[in-house]
């Protein structure tokens, strides 16, 4: 796919959700030191803000640096700092919830990938304990400092003792 298809994509999308979301407020202004709606969209606007977590910047990722095996999957990995960036523009933009998405992303990007796939099934109905719900809480918050990662385990925690659906519940 061409930049230009996957931002008429991307577009599409995002209009889309606009057309759907009336309950949005109105857009505000950045604060300052942080990016807003006018920066969007990054890769088109602030390049030179765009790094992968190892450092590749937009013009290192091509389809002949892939195919040559100068791109791997470690080098297309988003960084904390761009979803962070991209909750900014999300907030200005007057959508909240989306950029808490942002910010929950960026929190798990401290997360290896196989703890992540061991923690979404363990939140799976009737797969774990309170107790081991608010442990993985607890690994969140403690060993990842995902604050808001972990706020969400607890919440689920406990919709689970309401709704009977821990390890061990009929």
């Amino acid at each position: 796919m061409m930049n230009a298809d996957i931002e008429t994509l991307v577009r599409d999308v995002l209009a889309r959700m606009n057309g759907q979301d009336t309950a949005a407020p109105a857009p505000v202004a950045a604060k300052p030191g942080r990016a807003g709606v006018a920066d969007y969209p990054l890769a088109n606007k602030h390049p030179e803000w765009v790094k992968t977590a190892t450092g590749k910047t937009l013009e290192d990722l091509t389809l002949e640096g892939v195919l040559a095996g100068r791109v791997t999957a470690q080098d297309v990995r988003i960084t904390p700092e761009i979803l962070r960036i991209q909750a900014d523009i999300a907030r200005a933009a007057g959508r909240g919830l989306l950029a808490m998405n942002f910010e929950r992303a960026a929190e798990l990007t401290a997360v290896p990938d196989e703890r992540i796939l061991e923690m979404y099934n363990a939140l799976r109905p009737y797969r774990s304990s309170k107790q081991e719900l608010l442990a993985i809480a607890d690994e969140l918050e403690n060993r990842y400092k995902a604050g808001i990662c972990a706020g969400f385990v607890r919440e689920a925690a406990e919709l689970y003792v309401q709704r009977k659906k821990l390890k061990g519940d009929d």
